[in-house]
């Protein structure tokens, strides 16, 4: 979707982010309005505050709205299937007794949180979040508390990974635009990720976050359905479902970056097929129909995996719609020209140029909801810059990190995956804010002092 000519200034713009805001969190914590009906309002009205013309307003919401929803309903729908027959099929449980018998009860957080950030170093946020679904429930059903002490460290980590280390879209485009080498980017990245997750989220979560009570709410994987106890898989079987996207996609990475680098031609059709197969949507849809034909067959049948497969797209309907009208309200914000206006302000801070990089995407960030617009713009804007400036290959990396950090703090209610974590474990927006947006921050924080301490290093 184009960005339309900003018609007032950045000031007044970021005044109309700032109220638009403000209203929606009045609409829906203290008016109790539907998160989803608010955003569309909220979205709706905002866009002719910031000066879009009245009759393109409903067809630049919907179309922020279908952007999001392309992007996020078929990986949520897919997910959730694989999640409710890995559930019923007493196959997370398998996980989850496996993963408790190596770490043991009081390391079930940890143990959750390490495997994130394996599976997260291929696979997008979102789509590892709703694969680790019924792990996370299962493993919170078994101990009770509140299901953050388990779903924290694990969403945290995705998070981490996807911020920060290549192959995902937003550490490379960052590194692409100001010149720092993908491979090094990739080393340091990795080792970046792991400290700052143990610091800003782990460490966070055991102490404070996790202390917050949110009860244990899967029936958007089950619908309350209880377990078949006799059709418990093998942990092997298991592992290898949710590993078969991991490894498709990993997959696709490799040789899509192969493919960039000229290593490989351009025309292989062996390629060309495994590149196929591991785009996100179609990695999980294999394996959900192996998941299907190999763990679910065996003690049910075609009807009922059909109506156990119909029953877990009911409750996620509500998820899918709140998270596109989520990003429907960042989408606005963007169209309406803030992020460009803010743009041309920000770019000459008088700042040292690595604590530039976090304060412009931080702003930009909080401004228009997008991680990866904050990541990409803020890189955009640096690069002449930074090659004025002609800093070291390990410094470039630095200024990468410290770009991700600012595109991490502070996720909020333009933020398309704050409703998604917040509708999946069950919290209500105030809850979201406390939680999950101040892990984020803390988050976004610890990567700022380790790209502080590359940057001094390098």
């Amino acid at each position: 979707m184009d960005t339309m000519t900003p018609v007032y200034g950045s000031g007044t713009l970021l005044l109309i982010a700032a109220l638009a805001v403000a209203v929606l969190l009045v609409l829906i914590i203290v008016l109790r309005m539907h998160a989803f009906v608010a955003l569309v309002l909220v979205s709706m009205g905002t866009a002719v505050a910031a000066g879009v013309p009245l009759a393109d307003v409903p067809s630049v919401a919907i179309a922020a709205f279908g952007s999001t929803l392309g992007a996020v309903a078929l990986l949520v729908g897919l997910g959730v299937m694989i999640g409710r027959l890995l559930e019923v099929t007493g196959g997370a449980q398998v996980l989850a007794d496996t993963l408790i018998s190596r770490f043991g009860e009081k390391r079930a957080p940890l143990a959750l949180g390490i495997a994130a950030l394996l599976f997260g170093l291929p696979i997008f946020f979102d789509a590892g979040l709703v694969v680790f679904l019924p792990i996370i429930f299962s493993v919170a059903k078994r101990f009770g508390g509140s299901v953050l002490m388990y779903a924290l460290p694990a969403a945290g980590a995705f998070a981490a990974m996807h911020a920060i280390v290549p192959p995902h879209p937003g550490p490379v485009t960052a590194a692409t635009e100001i010149g720092a080498s993908i491979g090094l980017t990739l080393l340091v990245g990795v080792v970046a990720a792991v400290v700052a997750w143990a610091v800003g989220v782990y460490a966070v979560t055991i102490g404070w976050l996790g202390k917050v009570h949110v009860p244990v709410n899967d029936s958007v994987l089950t619908g309350g359905r209880e377990v078949d106890e006799g059709a418990r898989p093998g942990f092997a079987h298991v592992l290898g479902i949710l590993l078969l996207p991991v490894l498709l996609i990993a997959g696709n990475t490799i040789l899509t970056t192969l493919r960039t680098n000229e290593t490989i031609s351009a025309d292989g059709g062996v390629a060309d097929f495994f590149i196929f197969i591991g785009q996100t949507p179609v990695a999980l849809l294999i394996a959900l129909l192996v998941a299907t034909y190999t763990l679910a067959i065996r003690h049910h049948s075609r009807a009922e995996i059909e109506g156990l497969l119909n029953d877990a797209l009911g409750p996620i309907c509500a998820i899918i719609l709140i998270t596109g009208a989520g990003g429907m309200f960042g989408g606005v914000l963007r169209y309406s020209g803030i992020g460009e206006a803010l743009s041309d302000s920000l770019a000459d801070l008088g700042l040292p140029l690595i604590v530039s990089a976090f304060v412009i995407a931080t702003i930009l960030r909080v401004a228009q909801g997008s991680a990866t617009v904050a990541l990409t713009t803020t890189a955009g804007l640096l690069s002449a810059a930074v090659a004025e400036a002609d800093p070291s290959s390990l410094q470039l990396v630095a200024l990468v990190l410290a770009i991700a950090a600012g595109a991490t703090v502070l996720s909020h209610v333009n933020d398309s995956g704050f409703w998604l974590v917040g509708r999946f474990f069950g919290m209500d927006v105030k809850t979201t804010l406390k939680t999950w947006t101040v892990m984020e921050t803390t988050l976004g924080l610890a990567i700022f002092v380790i790209a502080l301490g590359v940057w001094a290093v390098g």
